[in-house]
């Protein structure tokens, strides 16, 4: 397969450049906005014809979640109108895409966890353009996958672990909420199941990938500390009301992950295993 993956430079990119190198049988084409701009209609469906991809993995968006409520416009076209070009480009070549997503087309108030048929009620712009991106690559390409996930973090990046390592270094005590519900996902396990959907053959549809188990932000950073032998800072509880930010926050935001378990016959590991993982590759 020759496969293109946008967004090369963020988390999911770079371990999807990681795992390439055990994934000999495939040819990857690694891109971000230098050597092609997904914003650019034209600019996509030439390359996506030229280079005669065969599957296109969409890792690009815009994230920051709350400078996205004053850059709605910036944010649109990142998150909901290139996804649309990816997947007219896709479509006229006969390619499939795989398009990344977010526990925030979800609101958050929920009990149990998301499933993928729930209905979308975002509240954020972020969440409402990823949506939108969803809803245009599903409608403009007849082979797209969907792949909605939480609380990503890498080795790659800016994300909440290496915060929190860096935080727990340079402090004595650090507030962190515990009323924010979900599951961290390993860049890297996302990445593996990518390349497992690909390989095991695209069956369209919409999908929830988050490592298995569920915490609050607080529990995560105290298995951060704990993993990274941080003693010196005490991690307090806080609630989301003593931490504002300009973009609401989902307070439960779990996937459930059984569909794409049957569909793909894929386990995923337990988010303290992965977490660990990543800890020790940090060093």
């Amino acid at each position: 397969m020759k496969i293109l993956i946008t967004g090369a430079n963020g988390q999911l990119g770079n371990e999807m450049r990681v795992l390439s190198q055990k994934n000999p049988q495939h040819t990857c084409f690694f891109t971000d906005v230098q050597e092609l701009d997904i914003c650019d209609k034209e600019a996509v469906k030439s390359f996506v014809a030229q280079n005669g991809i065969d599957v296109i993995v969409n890792c690009a968006a815009y994230t920051a979640v709350d400078k996205a409520e004053d850059n709605e416009a910036l944010c649109d076209r990142l998150n909901h109108l290139a996804p649309g070009y990816l997947a007219e480009a896709a479509e006229a070549c006969g390619a499939s895409l795989i398009q990344i997503s977010t526990d925030y087309v979800f609101d958050g108030t929920a009990h149990i966890p998301y499933a993928e048929d729930t209905p979308p009620c975002p509240n954020s712009v972020y969440g409402r353009t990823k949506l939108a991106g969803e809803q245009a690559a599903a409608e403009k390409c007849a082979r797209t996958v969907i792949i909605r996930t939480a609380w990503l973090y890498s080795t790659f990046g800016n994300n909440f672990v290496k915060t929190m390592l860096r935080l727990g270094r340079e402090r004595d005590n650090l507030g962190v909420v515990f009323d924010q519900i979900g599951t961290p996902t390993y860049a890297r396990d996302l990445a593996a199941a990518i390349y497992h959907i690909i390989d095991h053959g695209i069956v369209p549809g919409t999908y929830h990938f988050s490592n298995e188990g569920v915490c609050s932000w607080y529990d995560f950073t105290v298995a951060i500390h704990r993993l990274a032998g941080i003693t010196t800072c005490k991690v307090s509880p806080l609630h989301t009301d003593e931490y504002p930010a300009k973009a609401p926050r989902p307070h439960y935001s779990v996937l459930d992950k059984t569909k794409i378990k049957r569909t793909y016959g894929m386990d995923i590991p337990h988010w303290e295993e992965s977490l660990s993982e990543c800890v020790a590759l940090l060093g």
